[in-house]
């Protein structure tokens, strides 16, 4: 772990789940990422060492190296009859927490990779940087409305899910900490100080948003401040000490659970979004807008079951054995990522008929506190 958000590796946050070594989420960009890794594959070997007996340590080192040099992994999930390998170039992981757009001029989208050093003062300065842009419209107030999205955020660092939550809270519990013994026992407070506008939010999580995401998910919703959209989270709740070691590098401890401010402990348990919201393929949603405009889809003819089979290449007739055959499709636009992202279009629209969903899930708005 570094608490920088520079590593050299492969992009993935892995965690011990059932005993078996389990990828949480791949990281935007990264090689884990372009190669295909998913949430929840499970790492069975790493080179030709079996997984079952490492610790989370050991696995990342023996992930972990130059940038440049190959390591390869075996996966399993679901639909593979057999272990897929994969050998992935290491590289130098820089991670940028946070990320941000206007969504339809008015609506401020927030994209929360990971909880690292600067997250909270990072995010404060994309909204900053929203709001202004949103004023430079005169047909329009200002911001109307927050999606912050979560979805395949690993968590990291506690003070600055605190940090967050802080942000969008004046009072109250954010988060309790307790060890093995419950006399020890920490809390943390929301503070009027420093409070964004109150303005409308809705919070986007999946089942790899876990630890700090849950925490900042939790508080946000058992304080009714922002409706939470998607799916059960991972179910992280242990609270993981970072001690920063000489060569800039980070250990991680747990040293206790996290309990949200209605007390509700989300080990294992994951947390329960108020409103359920399955994603569909973005792919297979562009795919349906172009049938219906009529427009050729990227589909080629290659790519369709029992198409006519021209002349080819020995080599590239050849499939692997234990992976279904997937067709090939063109590369989404970032534009095209968020208009065809089901779950955000659907926050999105839960944002615009806030007033009727925070009749359900919130109390009447609070006076908005001094930035």
């Amino acid at each position: 772990v570094d608490t920088s958000g520079q590593f050299g590796g492969l992009g993935i946050e892995i965690t011990i789940k059932d005993g078996v070594l389990t990828i949480i989420t791949p990281m935007e960009g990264t090689p884990a990422y372009k190669v295909g890794l998913q949430p929840n594959d499970k790492i069975v070997k790493i080179e030709e060492e079996y997984t079952d007996k490492m610790n989370l340590i050991e696995a990342v080192s023996k992930m972990r190296g130059k940038k440049g040099s190959p390591v390869s992994i075996y996966i399993m999930r679901e639909g593979l009859k057999e272990p897929k390998k994969y050998t992935i170039v290491r590289d130098i992981i820089k991670v940028q927490s946070v990320k941000s757009s206007l969504l339809e001029k008015e609506y401020a989208y927030i994209r929360l990779v990971n909880f690292q050093e600067r997250t909270t003062e990072d995010l404060k300065k994309a909204l900053e940087k929203l709001t202004d842009e949103a004023k430079k419209d005169k047909k329009i107030s200002g911001l109307r409305g927050i999606v912050l999205d979560m979805r395949n955020n690993p968590g990291g660092l506690l003070d600055q899910a605190v940090g967050v939550s802080d942000l969008f809270l004046e009072k109250g519990i954010i988060v309790s900490t307790i060890g093995r013994h419950k006399e020890n026992k920490d809390i943390e407070y929301a503070h009027k100080a420093g409070t964004l506008d109150n303005l409308p939010m809705v919070v986007l999580v999946n089942g790899a948003s876990a630890s700090a995401s849950e925490i900042v998910a939790g508080a946000l919703q058992d304080h009714k401040r922002a409706i939470v959209v998607g799916v059960k989270t991972f179910g992280k709740g242990s609270v993981q000490q970072v001690i920063e070691l000489d060569d800039k590098s980070g250990l991680k401890l747990t040293v206790a659970k996290y309990y949200t401010p209605n007390g509700r402990s989300i080990q294992e348990k994951g947390l329960d979004p108020d409103i359920v919201v399955e994603q569909i393929d973005s792919k297979v949603l562009k795919e349906e807008e172009l049938k219906r405009k009529g427009a050729k889809p990227s589909w080629r003819e290659a790519d369709l079951p029992k198409h006519f089979k021209g002349e080819q290449k020995e080599e590239d007739t050849k499939g692997k054995e234990g992976e279904p055959s997937e067709p090939k499709k063109e590369p989404l636009t970032q534009e095209e990522q968020i208009k065809f992202d089901y779950q955000l279009q659907q926050a999105l629209g839960y944002l615009k008929s806030y007033t009727i969903f925070h009749q359900a899930y919130a109390p009447a708005p609070q006076k908005s506190a001094s930035q």
